[in-house]
């Protein structure tokens, strides 16, 4: 049984796994997109986003923070300086895990990891939202400003 056991430990020792989902976080970093398995995607999506949340304060402290767990310089400032202030307004979800298939050799289930705002193609079809004009309150003035159409009169058969 498997209570109270939250992480997948990827059939790995603690150091190997810290030091597998560190590179991966790296690559995601750097590359925007890269392609793994999905378990790996999964455990890899709980790993760096809490660390691109951690970077939306530009802090030494943060900064240091982050470091120990990527462990690479070009990393933690390619997450300060590119990926931080193009996620700033977004209150989580920064990554997004899409099912490719399976893997040709063991039929492994593969899957792709990227950063949302990073896909041009998904961010190229997207449509835009228009500016919300309305508000929900009601007004006196919204009710007075619109026109009221004269009520249809209704024929009644006369009685003979």
């Amino acid at each position: 049984m498997r209570h109270n056991k939250a992480i997948n430990h990827l059939g790995r020792k603690s150091g190997h796994r810290k030091a597998l989902l560190a590179n991966m976080a790296n690559a995601l970093i750097l590359h925007k997109r890269i392609e793994t398995t999905v378990a790996k995607a999964k455990a890899l999506k709980v790993y760096v986003e809490p660390l691109i949340t951690k970077s939306k304060d530009d802090s030494t402290h943060s900064r240091r923070v982050v470091f120990s767990y990527l462990k690479n310089k070009e990393a933690v400032t390619e997450l300060f300086r590119t990926v931080a202030p193009k996620i700033a307004d977004r209150p989580g979800g920064y990554t997004r895990v899409l099912k490719t298939g399976f893997r040709q050799g063991d039929g492994a289930d593969m899957a792709l990891i990227e950063l949302v705002d990073f896909n041009e193609a998904a961010l190229a079809s997207a449509p835009k939202k228009a500016a919300k004009k309305t508000t929900r309150r009601s007004s006196k003035k919204a009710v007075e400003a619109a026109p009221e159409a004269p009520a249809a009169e209704v024929e009644t058969p006369a009685a003979e």
